[in-house]
């Protein structure tokens, strides 16, 4: 399995960013795929999910409105649109397969992570 995250960059305040995960090696359709990010100095946490059973999304408070997350099944690809981005969204940006079908913001419900990549919103 294999997840390959691209479409990070230096950005300002503001501006948009969108970045990318394509999978192999699993049957993409079959799981819930979540973005997750870490900071210097802070742990990992939670930012989007998407469900495979219905695409139901969830996310973390501070994003809401600004970030959208989606799937396309058949490009085994999922996305997370970034908008209106802050200096604290600035980190490395994973992005995660999980088996289960529920909408989990807990990092140990995934078992495929990718690589990440790197977010750096200048103020």
């Amino acid at each position: 399995v294999q997840l390959q995250a691209s479409g990070g960059g230096l950005v300002e305040t503001g501006d948009s960013l969108r970045l990318s995960c394509a999978a192999s090696g699993l049957t993409f359709s079959r799981y819930t795929m979540a973005w997750f990010r870490q900071a210097p100095g802070k742990e990992r946490e939670f930012v989007a999910v998407i469900r495979w059973r219905n695409s139901n999304t969830d996310y973390r408070d501070s994003v809401k409105g600004r970030f959208t997350i989606s799937r396309d099944n058949a490009k085994n690809t999922v996305y997370l649109q970034m908008s209106s981005v802050k200096p604290e969204d600035t980190a490395v940006y994973y992005c995660a397969a999980s088996k289960l079908s529920t909408s989990s913001r807990r990092y140990f419900d995934y078992d495929y992570w990718g690589q990440g990549t790197q977010v750096t919103v200048s103020s």
